[in-house]
């Protein structure tokens, strides 16, 4: 399942985001959203989890969590939509 994770700190890399998510599954893949030009994070990324009942807890337990004083907002993403 694919997990979206919004409202990050700029200083959260996808390894820190992995570390998260692995107190609660094991994770296949973590990314961190950037802009293209300067680098710098949008604040928000995904997390792969395998697993469904897994990435659900995952979902329910950090969604409204607090990390670098900022309030996680955590959901399955939904898919791109195509232009």
């Amino acid at each position: 399942m694919n997990i979206y994770v919004g409202n990050l700190d700029f200083k959260v890399n996808e390894n820190d985001l992995k570390e998260i998510f692995e107190e609660y599954a094991t994770v296949s893949d973590s990314k961190i959203i950037t802009d293209r030009y300067s680098g710098q994070s949008k604040g928000f990324g995904f997390v792969t989890i395998d697993n469904a009942s897994d990435a659900n807890k995952a979902i329910s337990e950090l969604n409204g969590a607090t990390l670098e004083n900022r309030e996680l907002v955590v959901n399955e993403a939904r898919p791109r939509k195509e232009f």
